[in-house]
């Protein structure tokens, strides 16, 4: 099965929280919601989109913070702490600059109007081609090798 390619949202701050965990990051989307996370696959690749630094943020930070390879296994449950148990998928992330969406909007296969570029993310989760996440990693300056792109 080919490996597909997602964008996920979220806060900068808890994007960095996942992929900074160790021994190896996560991911999680929709709040701790399993659906999203049954659609992805391992080998997939996942890139994050911050459209703020903090979660419920309005400081318009809109770039892209971490890129990595979904690892082997399933979704699972995660209790971080006062009743919250969101489920998860472990991921690989790659050393990779933070880079900002709009130098990219002109160029992104999936942004269909630069003028309103910003509606899809509000699904939370979504799929790209690879052209387009090439282009990301080139921006973030990730390991396109290691991406398999």
């Amino acid at each position: 099965m080919p490996q597909r390619n997602w964008i996920a949202v979220a806060s900068a701050e808890h994007a960095r929280r996942g992929r900074d965990h160790r021994p190896f990051g996560f991911m999680q989307v929709g709040h701790g919601k399993l659906g999203p996370l049954k659609r992805v696959a391992p080998g997939d690749r996942v890139v994050y989109y911050a459209p703020a630094t903090i979660f419920g943020g309005t400081d318009r930070l809109q770039s892209f913070v971490a890129i990595g390879i979904v690892r082997s296994g399933v979704p699972y449950e995660f209790d971080m702490g006062n009743g919250f148990v969101p489920w998860r998928r472990d991921v690989a992330y790659l050393p990779a600059h933070e880079a900002p969406i709009a130098p990219l909007l002109e160029h992104l296969a999936f942004v269909e109007n630069p003028k309103q570029w910003g509606y899809k993310f509000r699904f939370g989760m979504f799929d790209i081609g690879d052209d387009d996440m090439q282009l990301i990693a080139q921006a973030m300056k990730a390991d396109l090798k290691t991406l398999a792109l």
